[in-house]
Parts: C-alpha cells; sequence; structure tokens
C-alpha cells in the first residue's frame, strides 16, 4: 500500500493547485447570495439573470408536505404497500395508500378526542 505522502503527491501531480483553489472558493468558500422572493421578482416583474433557465414550473395537482408519524404506524403503512406489491400492485406507494384511506373515512365514525 502506498504512504499518505506517496498518494498527496499523485494528487499534486494530478490537480493543478490553482485551479482547485478557483474552484473551493468560488463554490465552497464564496458568501452565499441572500434569497430573492419568487412573489416578490414576479410582482416587479424582474428578469431573471442573463443565461440563467427560467425557474421550473410547480405542479398545481398536487403539494409536497410533511406530517409526523409513529414508527409503529410507517412500519404498519410500509407492510401494507409491500403486501399490495407482492399482489402485483407495483405502483403502490406510501402516498396513494395514504390517499385511499381518506377516501374511505366516514367523519361520523371518528371518535372523540381523537
Amino acid at each position: 500500500m502506498k504512504s499518505e505522502g506517496e498518494l498527496g503527491g499523485a494528487a499534486r501531480a494530478l490537480l493543478d493547485r490553482d485551479e482547485v483553489e478557483g474552484v473551493l472558493s468560488g463554490a465552497f468558500y464564496a458568501p452565499a447570495e441572500a434569497p430573492r422572493s419568487c412573489a416578490r421578482s414576479r410582482a416587479a416583474g424582474a428578469a431573471s439573470e442573463p443565461g440563467a433557465a427560467p425557474p421550473p414550473e410547480r405542479p398545481q395537482h398536487y403539494k409536497v408536505i410533511c406530517i409526523s408519524m409513529y414508527t409503529e404506524d410507517l412500519e404498519r403503512l410500509d407492510e401494507m404497500v409491500s403486501a399490495l406489491k407482492a399482489r402485483g400492485m407495483t405502483k403502490a406507494n406510501r402516498s396513494a395508500l395514504i390517499r385511499h384511506a381518506l377516501s374511505q373515512v366516514d367523519l361520523d365514525k371518528i371518535p372523540k378526542g381523537i
């Protein structure tokens, strides 16, 4: 096995020091730009930076959310998804199963104190 000194020499021979420092200083060590508000930019009619791709359109028919669930409930949900996949429903996933469960809820049967 090569010593640490030999590996460092190989890396130095392969990488140009000025190029590496330029990349690191420009990408990792440069101060981050202040985030701009999308709503403010659109309202003001501000154009994006020259050459920058326009932001992708966000889907309007769904939203990505974050919810908290007990680990036991997640395990049960994952077991159900696995069982559906074993039955040939290859597109089964957590989201689809939760959506189906929501369509079956009868609010009159929900216990008080939920």
